[in-house]
């Protein structure tokens, strides 16, 4: 059986065209076409990624609110907004909502496609990992590997997938730059620069919620970012 993908896209044309897509591929789809259709088919069992649309019917923000109702439910479930909506408010707004990835109903199939295998393959790495690389610490940071858990100063640090594998990627070699490229490589994500600088951005507020002095993440101009130790 392939992994269960829930889509929310209102309108009927594409929500049947992705449907098809992510089914050849060897995907579980589900498709609703509402806030509510989707909270009641999720109730019970919720997907292992779920694609949803802003605006849903007579919702224009539908997706970002089902969007906190999922993250409250699982902090770890990979979510990706695809959307006609392509601000920058959009974008940061869903990311802050804590969805992992944000794309454009122009984007090609191919990236759409690899960006929906990046999301699913950090969740299988879990599965995979050794029980020695359970847990990396960094000075007052400790990542939690098998259960994808961040804590700075003892003090959980609430993270989503892609904010957690980032960090991963920046802490696991303090004082290396990493380029945006390398980031979204080591991490498993495939995202653009303003995505990234968005993830950067909201990751850095979330540890300075702890400790206001956080300033591990060094942006490297015309590079990239580095953990500082």
């Amino acid at each position: 059986m392939g992994k269960r993908v829930v889509l929310v896209e209102d309108e009927p044309a594409i929500r049947e065209n992705y449907t098809l897509a992510l089914s050849k591929r060897g995907y579980e789809v589900t498709a609703f076409s509402s806030v509510e259709e989707a909270q009641q088919g999720m109730t019970d069992r919720l997907p292992e990624l779920a694609i949803l649309d802003v605006a849903l019917n007579d919702e224009p923000e539908g997706g970002f609110k089902l969007c906190q109702w999922l993250r409250q439910r699982s902090s770890t479930m990979p979510i990706m907004f695809l959307t006609a909506l392509d601000s920058d408010f959009d974008v940061i707004s869903g990311l802050r909502l804590g969805a992992d990835d944000y794309v454009t109903k122009d984007i090609s199939l191919p990236h759409f496609m690899a960006r929906v295998a990046a999301l699913l393959r950090r969740v299988a790495a879990l599965n995979s990992a050794t029980s020695e690389e359970d847990l990396l610490k960094v000075e007052q940071l400790t990542l939690d590997l098998e259960r994808i858990k961040a804590y700075w100063k003892e003090q959980t640090v609430d993270l989503t997938l892609t904010e957690f594998w980032m960090i991963h990627a920046l802490a696991k070699m303090p004082g290396h730059v990493k380029t945006r490229d390398q980031l979204m490589d080591t991490a498993n994500v495939v995202v653009d620069d303003s995505t990234i600088t968005s993830h950067v951005k909201r990751i850095r507020k979330k540890f300075m919620q702890i400790d206001a002095d956080f300033d591990r993440i060094d942006t490297v101009y015309g590079m990239g970012y580095r953990w500082k130790s």
